[in-house]
């Protein structure tokens, strides 16, 4: 966004906060900008399944008195923001993209939801995902797809689609994600906004994700600056997450205003094995210039590990085949089709090559712990290949199966917990969104953020303003 820029729809939450501060705007004016927003964009993205107009204005109206009194609970306090539709808000369904939930509304708020209502941010609504987040494109049974803001013709990917559809136009402010395999960096990649995947257990989750030591919630924003206020609050131990940690820093953006001198990013454009677009491949070394123009040293090598796919397979995949063993047989019969295909191929595998898979898991997060220990981070692409249609999981016309076959850069940071955050860094020549990552050793999320928040205030992303594939083709 530019300096000129007045709309209240297209401001972040630093830009609010003041304004609420000042007077000169209100939450419920900013809470009514979003949800117009969402009137004008959402029938043609469907981002949001879910959406409480009247919960919203009225939670606006209360925050506008508390800024008016000097009461404001936090800097967010106003901000209007999305819950994922895996994650339970009091007041809302959780559908889960499945048609074996149902309509009920829930009566607690998970975590993300009750730290972000206790700090006064407007909670908007729900927004799309697989069924239980199974699959790296955003299209469900109850739901339908969610379609790419820059092309409404391909995917958002996912399983965060509809939050990352969502924040790359300004449908509120802050978007909580989940990321079990890739899920909120690779949609931030494919529509061009900023997606965090903290530390595993610095953001607590409850009730727990069906892979509950892959999964990882975070924030998707247009900025890492509002990534950081968004952890400043859902950042914060719950002890009802049996895998909380604690530790998390005073503040998420304590280093964002610190340059990149002295930070060694070690630079792999394919860790060594995975297929790169050409396009993508030149965008993302393109931007490792830019970071050591803007001081980082730059170190083209690989990490020096290989392909994890078998082990997050045997990981991921059984973790379906204990959503799908527990249904009936009338349930099963309402499952997605490709969730239901993983989950059977479990059913193959013994408790041996589940509890090798761990161990291969420990080998893959020791060795990449040691290799962060001579690299601040490590750059790769996010994704190697630009959006694709809607309503397919791979590639029409590819010889890929599973969706794993083309995020190979993402799952290897759920495998050892670590860091990773997506950061977009320009467009293929047909205009469709490339990001990178910088994916940093455990608990070393300050400094992800400080890289990412240095290189997009040198590189302000590009962000559509209508969703209208002719204007962007």
């Amino acid at each position: 966004m530019s300096d000129h820029d007045t709309d209240l729809g297209l401001m972040d939450a630093g830009q609010l906060s003041e304004l609420f501060a000042s007077g000169e705007a209100s939450p419920l004016e900013a809470t009514r900008a979003a949800l117009d927003r969402i009137d004008r964009f959402n029938d043609e993205v469907n981002a949001y399944v879910y959406v409480d107009r009247e919960g919203a204005e009225q939670a606006a109206a209360e925050s506008a008195r508390r800024w008016g009194q000097g009461t404001q609970r936090s800097e967010i306090d106003g901000v209007p923001v999305s819950l994922k539709d895996l994650t339970e808000v009091a007041g809302m369904p959780a559908r889960e993209g499945s048609a074996t939930t149902s309509t009920a509304l829930c009566e607690t708020d998970a975590p993300p939801a009750a730290r972000l209502r206790e700090a006064g941010a407007i909670l908007l609504g729900k927004t799309n995902t697989p069924e239980f987040g199974w699959k790296a494109v955003t299209d469900n049974r109850v739901f339908g797809a969610t379609c790419n803001p820059w092309d409404t013709r391909l995917t958002p990917g996912g399983s965060s689609g509809g939050a990352a559809a969502a924040a790359a136009l300004n449908m509120g402010v802050l978007h909580q994600g989940g990321d079990s395999g890739g899920s909120i960096r690779i949609p931030a990649a494919f529509t061009g906004v900023f997606g965090l995947k903290p530390s595993f257990g610095w953001v607590p989750q409850w009730p727990p994700s069906k892979m509950a030591t892959l999964s990882h919630i975070g924030p998707i924003t247009r900025h890492p600056r509002d990534a950081a206020r968004m952890l400043n609050v859902i950042g914060r131990y719950d002890f009802r997450d049996p895998y909380a940690k604690r530790g998390q820093p005073d503040d998420w953006g304590e280093d964002l205003e610190c340059d990149l001198r002295g930070l060694r990013i070690a630079y792999s454009k394919d860790l060594g094995y995975a297929q790169v677009d050409p396009q993508i491949a030149a965008r993302v070394k393109e931007a490792a210039e830019k970071l050591e123009d803007l001081g980082a040293e730059i170190v083209e090598v690989h990490p020096g590990f290989s392909s994890p796919i078998e082990v997050f397979r045997r990981l991921w995949f059984t973790a379906s085949l204990a959503v799908w063993t527990q249904c009936d047989e009338a349930t099963k019969q309402l499952m997605d089709p490709g969730l239901v295909r993983n989950a059977r191929k479990a059913e193959r595998w013994s408790a041996l090559d589940l509890f090798q898979a761990f161990d291969e898991r420990a080998k893959l997060t020791q060795q990449l712990e040691h290799f962060n220990q001579d690299y601040h981070l490590l750059m790769t692409p996010s994704v190697p290949i630009a959006p694709f249609e809607i309503n397919h999981e791979v590639p029409p016309g590819s010889d890929m199966t599973d969706w794993e076959e083309w995020a190979p850069f993402s799952y290897p940071f759920n495998i050892s917990q670590q860091p990773a955050a997506s950061v977009p860094c320009g467009f293929t020549d047909s205009g469709l969104p490339v990001g990178f990552q910088l994916a940093g050793g455990m608990f070393d999320d300050v400094r992800v953020l400080r890289a990412a928040n240095a290189y997009l205030d040198a590189h302000p992303a590009r962000l559509p303003r209508v969703p209208d594939p002719a204007l962007y083709g």
